[in-house]
């Protein structure tokens, strides 16, 4: 006697009670009023067929009972046409705008009588639990790129004495197209992490529209859900390379799921090739591990008949955004900067000063620079850019950076100060009044004339007049000069008054010559 057909009404139920509810087979059986081994050959379908409660519990009865029945169904060959297919979508779902949908209505155009959308979408989601690495086919082409460090390392060794330096191991990955690039450098500073994330795009040979990094202090100062604090160096790359930094959510595996992977598949696919050869310099060590990198990036997908690098030319390529004409700049930092009362900051290698908003007087910054530019930091913000002057001493100032009224707190303003110097002498006033003349803004001059000024206390104003005329006669005009010239002078004058003085010798009388003696 045959056995009487389950309704798919207990066959949902009983996949959902065994998921759910975590009940045993006895207690399906018991609850359904359904024999034990159709419990059994019921789990047991849903097993081997990776049928689980959330794809079946909207599904119609019939889909749902051709999915558990032995028999080969009727649409059969539809379903073989249709998964010759998938690969073709996989790569078309990359691309920009294109969704599930649309691929579905144009494959409605070729096969007439194709498959609904709902078995349209099962089966393909079917065929994407089947791949064995994984390929996130929702991804869009040219959309982000993720970079983090391996967790282990190589070494070099040196070839004398033996001695193994190791190596840190930076990984970057489209997951779009699973394109992988891979690079050793001597550490995790901030400079050599910005110059990976250049070399990764300078080898897919184009931008993506986000980097996202794990959470690496060369990368974000701190990790924050909303608004992490990123590291200037990094944000002006991101700036020049026109990307943005996403970094992944603390706690959120998934977030840096594809780097993660790619490390995983660099362990087998380079670093185990690689475990018994020495390497003697970086660039030998790099050499190989980019040898054995085009091998894994032109190995073909599984269940796809292409390599990372035949996906990549055909859908993400032309995705990318193209490369700045220029290498990212070098760039320096000088950091703890504090702004002077003129609202000006010292680039100590230049001995130059680049104005701030006037409101981050007596604040530190940060100043980041390179060939052509300084960038002023305050608080992780850019406050202020300027192209670079090497010309000493001198001042780049904002026009937007200026006070209303250009007075500083204490009122000192350039009529009180050629007051104080017409109050020394003539000469210290011409040299006070052509510095604030040559001056952008008189504010900026204001530093060096009070530090003329201040030299009377020590050495009167009558050096210091002296020390300002030569200063005006060779047109040497500056603070530094001028209390140059005032200390010659004054050491000058100490040496001329010791000559002058008397010799000791026999004609000279001596102080008790001049002594009563007592009768």
């Amino acid at each position: 006697m045959s056995r009487r057909r389950t309704s798919v009404k207990k066959l949902k139920e009983i996949i959902r009670l065994s998921e759910d509810a975590k009940l045993s087979q006895r207690q399906i059986a018991r609850a359904l009023n359904v024999s034990r081994p159709v419990i059994a050959d019921t789990l047991t379908k849903a097993g081997s067929k990776k049928i689980n409660y959330e794809m079946i519990k909207d599904l119609p009865d019939s889909e749902v009972a051709l999915l558990f029945s032995d028999k080969q169904p009727a649409g059969s060959d539809r379903i073989k046409q249709l998964t010759e297919l998938f690969p073709h979508i996989a790569k078309e779902l990359k691309k920009t705008g294109v969704t599930r949908h649309l691929l579905w209505e144009e494959y409605l155009q070729k096969v007439p009588d194709g498959l609904k959308y709902t078995q349209f979408c099962y089966h393909f989601q079917q065929w994407q639990k089947d791949e064995k690495i994984s390929m996130h086919i929702d991804h869009k082409a040219g959309d982000k790129m993720y970079v983090d460090y391996a967790g282990q390392k190589m070494f070099i060794t040196d070839p004398k004495t033996k001695k193994q330096t190791p190596a840190q191991i930076f990984v970057a990955i489209l997951p779009a197209s699973q394109l992988t690039f891979a690079e050793a450098t001597e550490d995790q500073t901030q400079e050599n992490f910005t110059r990976s994330n250049e070399r990764a795009f300078r080898y897919f040979g184009g931008v993506t529209r986000a980097i996202v990094p794990d959470n690496l202090k060369a990368g974000v100062i701190k990790a924050n859900i909303y608004e992490p604090d990123l590291n200037p160096l990094y944000a002006n790359f991101a700036e020049f390379y026109g990307t943005a930094i996403l970094p992944a959510r603390a706690r959120k595996p998934k977030d840096k799921a594809h780097v993660e992977n790619a490390v995983k598949i660099i362990y087998t696919r380079v670093f185990a090739p690689l475990r018994n050869q020495e390497f003697h310099s970086l660039e030998e060590l790099n050499q190989a591990i980019q040898e054995r990198l085009e091998i894994h990036n032109n190995r073909k997908l599984s269940k796809m008949p292409v390599s990372r690098r035949e996906l990549f030319e055909q859908v993400e390529r032309e995705a990318l955004s193209p490369l700045p004409a220029e290498r990212f700049p070098i760039k320096s930092i000088q950091d703890n900067v504090l702004i002077q009362y003129n609202y000006h900051a010292l680039l100590k290698e230049d001995q130059h000063y680049y104005s701030v908003p006037y409101r981050l007087r007596k604040e530190k910054v940060k100043l980041i620079y390179d060939e052509r530019t300084v960038s002023i930091y305050h608080d992780n913000i850019r406050v202020a850019i300027h192209s670079r002057d090497r010309t000493l001493c001198k001042y780049t100032t904002s026009k937007e950076h200026m006070p209303p009224a250009h007075l500083y707190s204490d009122n000192w303003n350039p009529q009180k100060i050629k007051s104080w110097a017409s109050g020394i002498g003539m000469e210290t006033l011409d040299v006070v009044s052509r510095m604030l003349e040559r001056a952008a803004h008189p504010e900026q001059a204001f530093k060096s004339c009070m530090g003329i000024l201040s030299l009377q206390k020590k050495h009167g104003a009558t050096l210091l007049n002296r020390a300002c005329l030569q200063a005006l006669e060779i047109n040497r005009i500056s603070y530094k000069f001028v209390s140059q010239k005032v200390e010659e002078i004054s050491k000058w004058q100490e040496l001329t008054r010791k000559t002058l003085l008397p010799q000791q010798h026999e004609n000279v009388r001596g102080g008790q010559y001049y002594q009563t003696e007592d009768m």
